[in-house]
């Protein structure tokens, strides 16, 4: 039977308050019905059944014996958790995909075990449905708890206030992987740790990963090479689709295709749930009254992918596609001679906000301009005054929730207002909110601070009067309208608007093409912000992300019919 928490040193509210939900004990009659998905296995007192920052072999199920689970982050600090017993499970939501383990589990005693690895772990929870969801639960809120007690994964060393800093907590806290920071400026080891490493302020931040790897400001990239969030799938495979962009669009054709037997691949060059996962609130989406993160919608729909078997490679970044192969498939150029091969591909990579037209607006992305509003640059913004550039919904949304932070929101808009760009809830709530102020027919004209350190002055320009203020601003919010994503679409044949968005349907040239989500190129559909003509909004994507399901299955079957018939 598993204990209480074993230690006050692990934080985690929910673990306290979810207990049995978080660690549940399945009885002995459900156990013999789990025998069929894995095998037993024994292991001697102060065995390691799994290690932090390894991959784990999949779920193990206690059958006697005990085994504790610590917390154990990149300074070697342990920090006890739980001792599991017979008839409770040992893993979280990596486990359903071949990930990394984020905590260490060591048999007290002679313990044996039912090991289920991840194939096995899958079709359980479809087999089994009433089982299957209490462990899917289990496993997400472990998760949850991981996250919030901050006690294990990666430690990033620097001032809590760093750009760079706020850039690697906000690519972890996206993709769901524990961290914490710590400031070597209050933190003795972590000081002690920079005088080690850091021969140049270029240096920081540094990371420190559970294997003791340290890396000096590194990218987002290697960060997760080091940690194993990289999904190293079987390069030789040939999947059914690939589909580019984990977004809604692109999560929703994961989950309806692999939930009907499609085998996915899900690439995506930073984190899943795109600009929607970056949403303070979503508030319009069906049935959700009360609103959800964009982080919890995305995050949701990320281990439902998972759990029907879709391989989920983030961060992977596609460089080229190729539409020409002469097997009538489709490859995916990731760069340094890796490829991904499938019969079919979806183009879900979204949209990317615009940039502002100032020769010095690199010096400050990732350091005082921001391209979304999540809780890590709001503690940047506590007490402050910022600048919010943009009147769609997302900007809507980014105010509203950076006003519970920061001292002012200054809101512009080139045109008249937000009438004709944004919902009406959200004006609504924007007009109520006394620390808002919205200036339309208003753009920045300057941005001024020192590139490395940070942004210290804006200046804004009305466009009618020609009158420019200046005020001291450190944080820039800028959601302005999007361009596509699909530079990597260049000389495949794929047809865009001049927009560079992907023309579908009945727009392309070719006029044969009669579904409404396929490109130019047989085989390759667009879904989400990407398409041409799409509405931009999140229930849309998700939309045509379930439609074009449809249409792949009939693509595929078409394809095998043609290759299956004889030769006249």
């Amino acid at each position: 039977m598993g204990s209480e928490p074993k230690d006050t040193q692990f934080r985690s509210d929910i673990l306290r308050e979810r207990f049995e939900q978080i660690f549940p004990t399945l009885t002995p009659a459900e156990i013999e019905r789990l025998r069929r998905f894995g095998s037993v296995r024994r292991y001697n007192d102060g065995d390691k059944l799994f290690e932090a920052g390894s991959v784990a072999p999949g779920m193990f199920i206690v059958l006697s014996g005990d085994v504790s689970i610590t917390q154990r982050d990149g300074l070697g600090h342990v920090t006890p958790i739980i001792t599991q017993g017979p008839g409770q499970f040992l893993a979280e939501v990596a486990q359903l995909s071949k990930g990394v383990a984020l905590v260490d589990g060591r048999a007290e005693g002679a313990v044996e075990t039912l090991l289920i690895p991840t194939e096995g772990l899958r079709n359980l929870l479809i087999a089994e449905a009433e089982m299957g969801e209490r462990i899917m639960r289990a496993l997400i809120l472990r998760r949850v708890a991981l996250i919030e007690a901050a006690a294990s994964g990666a430690v990033l060393i620097g001032s809590p206030n760093s750009g760079a800093v706020a850039r690697l907590q906000n690519f972890l806290n996206r993709n769901g992987y524990p961290n914490h920071v710590l400031d070597p400026e209050t933190d003795l080891e972590a000081g002690a740790i920079v005088q080690q490493y850091v021969t140049t302020p270029a240096d920081l931040p540094l990371a420190v990963c559970p294997n003791g790897t340290v890396l000096r400001n590194p990218s987002e990239s290697e960060l997760a090479r080091v940690l194993g969030m990289v999904n190293l799938a079987d390069r030789s495979v040939l999947f059914d689709v690939a589909i580019i962009g984990s977004g809604p669009a692109g999560l929703a054709t994961a989950v309806y295709g692999a939930s009907e037997g499609l085998s996915m691949a899900v690439l995506d060059r930073r984190a899943f749930g795109g600009q929607a996962g970056a949403s303070a609130r979503i508030e319009n989406y069906l049935g959700f009254p009360t609103g959800i993160t964009g982080q919890a919608l995305a995050g949701r729909a990320f281990v439902q992918a998972q759990k029907f078997g879709a391989e989920i490679m983030i961060p992977t970044e596609v460089k080229r596609l190729d539409c020409g192969r002469d097997d009538g498939t489709f490859a995916l150029d990731l760069g340094g001679g890796e490829t991904i091969r499938a019969r079919a591909i979806v183009i879900a990579s979204g949209a990317r906000y615009r940039r502002l037209p100032l020769g010095n607006l690199h010096d400050f992305e990732g350091n005082g301009v921001w391209y979304w509003a999540s809780p890590i640059e709001a503690r940047l913004s506590a007490n402050e005054h910022v600048v919010l550039v943009g009147g769609g919904n997302s900007a809507g949304q980014a105010a509203v929730f950076l006003a519970g932070f920061a001292s002012k929101v200054t809101m512009m808009v080139r045109g008249n207002g937000l009438a004709d760009t944004m919902s009406r809830y959200l004006i609504d709530r924007i007009t109520s909110t006394p620390n808002i102020e919205l200036h339309p027919h208003t753009e920045i004209s300057a941005l001024t601070g020192q590139p490395g350190i940070g942004l210290e002055r804006v200046t804004w320009r009305n466009r009618k009067s020609g009158e420019e203020t200046t005020a001291d601003v450190r944080n820039v919010f800028l959601f302005i309208g999007a361009d596509p994503a699909t530079d990597w679409l260049k000389d495949c044949g794929v047809e865009l608007d001049r927009g560079g968005f992907v023309i579908t349907g009945q727009q392309c040239s070719q006029s044969q093409v009669e579904n409404p989500l396929q490109s130019s190129i047989p085989g390759v559909f667009a879904v989400g912000d990407v398409r041409s003509g799409s509405v931009k909004r999140v229930g849309g994507a998700i939309g045509e992300g379930a439609q074009v399901v449809a249409a792949l299955h009939r693509y595929l079957a078409d394809t095998q019919a043609a290759i299956s018939a004889p030769a006249s």
